[in-house]
């Protein structure tokens, strides 16, 4: 299960298929690096739905000025499963 940044019109239970793969390992153990992508490989997952991650707090001070700002924020991500990598 992988945590990516979340992936607009992706539902849960729905496959996505991810055509551009930067780096594949083959079974008898070679590497292939692509210049940017490896040609002919893709990788299939299934998405298991969406999730926020904790809270984080960003904070603002000006000194002398009576000046604070605090802002909370959480990310979205989508939760994936890889099913197959085709190479």
């Amino acid at each position: 299960m992988l945590w990516v940044d979340r992936l607009s019109g992706a539902e849960a239970g729905s496959e996505l298929t991810f055509d551009q793969v930067s780096l594949l390992k083959k079974e008898d153990g070679s590497v292939l690096v692509g210049a940017p992508s490896v040609e002919g490989a893709s990788v299939l997952a299934e998405v298991l739905g969406e999730e926020k991650d904790e809270k984080i707090y960003i904070q603002h001070f000006r000194r002398r000025k009576n000046s604070r700002t605090r802002v909370g924020h959480r990310q979205t991500y989508t939760r994936i499963r890889v099913k197959e990598i085709r190479a």
